[in-house]
């Protein structure tokens, strides 16, 4: 007994370090991943009418929350206009600071919305204005996530390693004092010997080994699972086009300027004779009398004269868009079909607003943004996802599910069934 409570005085502060860390580090971890969670919902569910920092459609979210606490905010989130009806005085206080109805969230969770409210708390980091350059590359967390997992391993099996080795060697000597046998305290020994001693040790050697492996192997899967997904990818373009003051400020129509989205496969980039049919007479002249540089940059690829107001062919010269979104060449997408027909669908699968262009669904809050970049991962997964739950049966009297209809029926009966039925003789099935 004395054997056993001497082991445990022995071994009880290695086994509350260990305990500690494990509990700091799954609790380091389950922040991290509410907080990437609550980004994820944030710019999916309100992103479209809410910034962070500054008033929009909505007002700042970060502020927002902050004036409120959780048990207003869930009901509120989930169903405003149900509390406002209740009589609630904060709903209605809340209510009066923007005209505009706010989209109600059932489907939201007390969990997630917790999450969107705990990320419009921290806020976005800022970006060090001494580092300069474009925007970047926005982390989604799952790599930060992973190497975090990895991490919490290693440093949890070195602590076991030595709990465990400390206390067999606790065991030995209290077996060799039984026995009667004197126990040699060892001699101390330079640091210099101490790891060439430590690297002869085949326990220690194996340890290494696979500590290196399983640190190597994360990261390289986590770079073959992040290949060719480029969110936050933001270029620079050789024309800074502001989409926040045109498709924002100015509320003109995505289709206006991508004419081809509402017909065709490609959401092609307008035409600089688009850019014309304003910025032949809106020329935001600066302070000296100068056309502004951006607009200037758009005459001189088209030989354009302001003053004259004529053409000069021979100096016109195309204008090097850098692409922003770009799908692998084996994945087909059609704009048109997403467009036009889905759009119904679409809108509820992704919360947008009457007011909303369905563009925003994948494409983000392009009226916010002063430069584009990729909002969506655009990943296969991602579109699966949006398949799976996008509700369509609004669609029945389409033609096309007509046509599945009629192919059951006669399924039903025995009946002949062709692919040309179910649309196989459309050029898009194999021309694209």
């Amino acid at each position: 007994m004395r054997n056993i409570s001497f082991i445990f005085k022995k071994v009880w502060k290695s086994t509350f370090v260990l305990a500690a860390l494990s509990f700091l580090i799954l609790t380091g971890a389950q922040a991290q991943t509410d907080l990437v969670e609550g980004k994820t919902l944030f710019k999916s569910k309100c992103a479209s009418c809410h910034a962070l920092d500054y008033d929009g459609t909505g007002p700042a979210l970060t502020a927002g929350v902050n004036k409120h606490d959780d048990a207003f905010l869930i009901p509120w989130i989930k169903n405003n206009a149900a509390l406002i009806a209740s009589g609630n005085k904060e709903a209605i206080e809340t209510s009066k600071l923007k005209t505009s109805e706010m989209t109600a969230f059932p489907t939201l969770t007390d969990a997630q919305i917790l999450n969107i409210v705990a990320y419009a708390k921290a806020g976005e980091p800022k970006a060090d204005p001494a580092v300069g350059g474009g925007a970047a590359v926005v982390d989604e967390g799952a790599s930060g996530l992973s190497i975090a997992g990895v991490i919490a391993i290693i440093i949890l099996s070195i602590i076991v390693l030595v709990v465990l080795g400390r206390a067999v060697k606790m065991l030995e000597r209290l077996i060799l004092e039984k026995q009667g046998i004197a126990v040699v305290e060892e001699e101390s020994v330079s640091l210099v010997a101490g790891v060439r001693g430590l690297f002869k040790n085949k326990k220690f050697v194996f340890f290494t080994v696979l500590c290196l492996v399983m640190v190597l192997g994360s990261f390289g899967w986590m770079g073959m699972w992040e290949t060719g997904v480029h969110t936050g990818y933001q270029p620079a373009q050789p024309i800074k086009f502001s989409h926040e003051l045109h498709a924002g400020i100015n509320q003109i129509d995505c289709q206006y300027c991508h004419t081809s989205a509402f017909k065709s496969k490609n959401s092609t980039i307008p035409s600089l004779n688009v850019c014309m049919n304003c910025h032949k007479n809106v020329q935001a002249r600066t302070e000296d009398g100068a056309v502004s540089p951006e607009i200037q940059k758009i005459y001189n690829a088209l030989g354009y004269d302001p003053e004259a107001q004529t053409y000069d062919k021979t100096k016109e010269k195309p204008v090097e868009w850098v692409r922003v979104h770009n799908l692998p060449d084996f994945a087909y997408f059609n704009h048109s079909q997403h467009v036009v027909v889905g759009e119904e669908a679409i809108r509820k699968e992704k919360g947008l607003k009457p007011t909303d262009q369905v563009c925003f669904a994948c494409h983000g809050p392009v009226n916010t943004m002063e430069e584009v970049y990729q909002y969506s991962p655009l990943t296969m997964k991602w579109c699966i996802d949006c398949h799976r739950n996008a509700d369509i049966s609004s669609k029945k009297d389409d033609a096309f599910y007509t046509n599945i209809i009629k192919a059951h029926e006669k399924i039903k009966k025995g009946e002949k069934i062709t692919p040309a039925l179910l649309g196989g003789l459309e050029c898009g099935k194999c021309h694209y």
